[in-house]
């Protein structure tokens, strides 16, 4: 963020700061997943299919994904924390407008908007950690920092159905709306109290010229290439099979909307449980061992789930999933927060742009298969991809700078 903090240890970040800044991610966590547990009530309150209703998934990673291309820069120049505290309030407005929406169109639209805001939380959050610790030291620190985003998923997914069952949908959209607001507006009590939170004394240039330059230098170094590229696959085959689980589990199994939330926050587990064991994890395996053998277990976990005769089954596989995906997207994510030093907030953000096209475009792309044929086909192409999206980037990690 600031060239004073970059230069500072990791240990002299105040972890007040570092905490609020895990409220917005924990925020953005929770509105992303938290209405996959709710896709059969909205279908069914609009008279749509839920491969129709998913739209709302993908326009809100559409939205999502687009604005980092926006969001970076302007975090490079105003301030990453700055900026993320602003967005948060925005995006719990968006959110709760959502509750308001009197067709699927409507909402589609207000999911989009949110969708656009929410979307600068996490990626400034890590280029700012990136901008404060060291890289040696970062990839466990990013593995904690982690926690809020996974609880985020977890209390998203599993209060997304057992407040879907209680106060339905509409009201999940108000209370995600609220959670923003409270992190957004804390955020901006710190920005006032804490100097490590304030914008850059040196900003770098929002010129357009200035930031198509620096995108074309990112994107112009090949192992910029070899990440956008990882990170792309990795989300378009892992999202688009992931965005219907929950349906997946309502309709095949016979589920409540609480027990679908429930099952599905075991992802969260396992994700939690990466971050707690990275740091030896990383010891014992490496990077490539991590890609590797996240690669595979998610294959494993997703093969399971097109197979499993009973939900009890589900279960352990969800949290392998969880654990799986973040062995193998926590070394892409810290490899991100070193794409470019020199504008991290961009090259960051052009990351997160890679991850959440990759995840709309699976998301539409499985939409036809989810209405004809049912979710299985979706999983077993999943259990084909990501080994083999793992095993490429391995190979390709000889070659990072």
């Amino acid at each position: 963020m600031t060239q004073s903090l970059a230069a500072a240890p990791a240990n002299d970040v105040p972890l007040r700061t570092i905490v609020l800044l895990a409220g917005a991610a924990f925020a953005s966590s929770v509105n992303i997943r938290a209405i996959d547990p709710l896709l059969p009530q909205i279908a069914d309150t609009f008279g749509a299919s839920i491969g129709r209703a998913a739209q709302i998934v993908t326009l809100f990673t559409i939205g999502y994904g687009l604005t980092q291309l926006l969001f970076g820069p302007i975090g490079d120049r105003l301030g990453k924390y700055l900026v993320v505290a602003l967005t948060t309030l925005v995006a719990g407005a968006a959110t709760a407008a959502c509750a308001f929406a009197a067709s699927l169109e409507m909402l589609t639209i207000a999911r989009f908007a949110a969708g656009g805001f929410a979307a600068a939380a996490i990626p400034l959050a890590f280029a700012w950690i990136g901008d404060a610790v060291p890289f040696e030291r970062r990839q466990p620190v990013l593995a904690r920092f982690l926690t809020a985003q996974m609880t985020g998923i977890i209390l998203g997914q599993a209060a997304g159905g057992i407040l879907g069952d209680l106060v339905g949908w509409r009201g999940v959209f108000l209370i995600v709306g609220g959670i923003h607001t409270l992190a957004g507006l804390g955020m901006l009590a710190e920005l006032k109290l804490n100097p490590h939170a304030q914008p850059p004394a040196a900003p770098a240039s929002l010129r357009l010229s200035s930031v198509l330059a620096s995108m074309a230098r990112i994107v112009g170094r090949p192992w910029s290439r070899i990440l956008l590229f990882a990170v792309f696959a990795e989300a378009l085959a892992l999202y688009g099979a992931f965005a219907y689980i929950g349906a997946d589990l309502r309709h095949r199994f016979g589920l409540s909307y609480t027990m679908v939330g429930l099952v599905m926050a075991l992802y969260g587990i396992g994700a939690i449980l990466y971050s707690i064991t990275a740091k030896p994890m990383l010891a014992r395996l490496g990077e490539r061992g991590l890609v590797i053998g996240g690669g595979l277990l998610m294959g494993l976990a997703f093969a399971g789930l097109a197979l499993a005769p009973r939900v009890e089954v589900v279960a352990p596989l969800m949290m392998l999933l969880g654990l799986a995906f973040y062995m193998m997207h926590n070394t892409l994510q810290t490899s991100a927060t070193q794409m470019a030093p020199e504008a991290r907030g961009l090259g960051v953000s052009l990351f997160a742009f890679a991850l959440f096209m990759g995840q709309s475009i699976g998301v539409a792309a499985a939409a036809p298969v989810m209405d004809g044929y049912g979710a299985q086909p979706i999983y077993l192409a999943a259990a084909v991809l990501l080994p083999l999206a793992a095993l490429w980037f391995r190979a390709m990690l000889s070659r990072r700078p």
